[in-house]
């Protein structure tokens, strides 16, 4: 397992943009897959975008595609979600996962605390 934190949340209006950023702790980062869930209070978690351990391949929910990039810093032990045109829909916590493998969703050994997104209309 991995460390994970993230940061980067807030308040955005409706078109904005944000930036989330997920930290993690020793070199197995570097050999996990990473991925971004949220979840909105009642609801199941839902999946948002993975990226594989060397950030050549990405998958992502349909519902943020073109939207949103998953990307990765293995040098900083960092992953990062960018937010464009963001949706009062897209509103929730945002969790960090990590796991050894490269998959769209499903269990993920490592989570992070999450960060709190807001978008307002």
């Amino acid at each position: 397992q991995v460390r994970l934190v993230e940061s980067g949340g807030g308040l955005v209006q409706a078109g904005g943009s944000l930036r989330l950023s997920c930290a993690g702790s020793g070199r197995t980062f570097r050999r996990y897959a990473m991925a971004w869930f949220r979840q909105v209070p009642g609801k199941e978690r839902e999946f948002v975008a993975a990226i594989a351990w060397n950030g050549g391949s990405t998958y992502y929910a349909d519902s943020v595609k073109g939207r949103f990039t998953i990307s990765r810093d293995n040098a900083k032990n960092t992953v990062y979600l960018q937010m464009n045109s963001l949706k009062p829909e897209d509103t929730a916590v945002y969790y960090c996962a990590g796991d050894p493998l490269f998959k769209a969703g499903g269990v993920y050994d490592s989570w992070g605390q999450g960060t709190r997104v807001t978008v307002s209309s």
